[in-house]
């Protein structure tokens, strides 16, 4: 957890939102269809914004999520860094153009 988060992710607006967020959803992740048991937002949570209930506490920046799905989100594209040539030698990965980084 980030250290600006903890109060947040401690608080009980957090507690109760996150609780009710998951009875919505029942229990069910909204990418796969599994159980789901991450509440995730959509718009990260920054500095800048982590006091905005628009954005950390709306059901509309929201969604139910399974571990597996989770770390697809935040992972994935740092599992794209590096790959294998055909003598498996580490390669990086091919530059792509046009995209963000931001949330790398």
């Amino acid at each position: 957890m980030k250290e600006y988060a903890r109060k947040f992710y401690l608080s009980k607006a957090w507690r109760s939102t996150r609780e009710a967020y998951y009875r919505y959803r029942c229990g069910v992740c909204e990418r796969c269809g599994a159980a789901g048991d991450i509440v995730h937002h959509k718009i990260y949570l920054s500095p800048e914004n982590i006091r905005d209930p628009k954005i950390a506490l709306s059901f509309d920046n929201l969604e139910l999520l399974c571990q597996d799905c989770h770390n697809k989100e935040h992972f994935e594209s740092q599992n794209e860094r590096y790959s294998f040539d055909k003598n498996g030698n580490i390669t990086p990965p091919a530059r792509k153009f046009g995209g963000s980084s931001e949330n790398r």
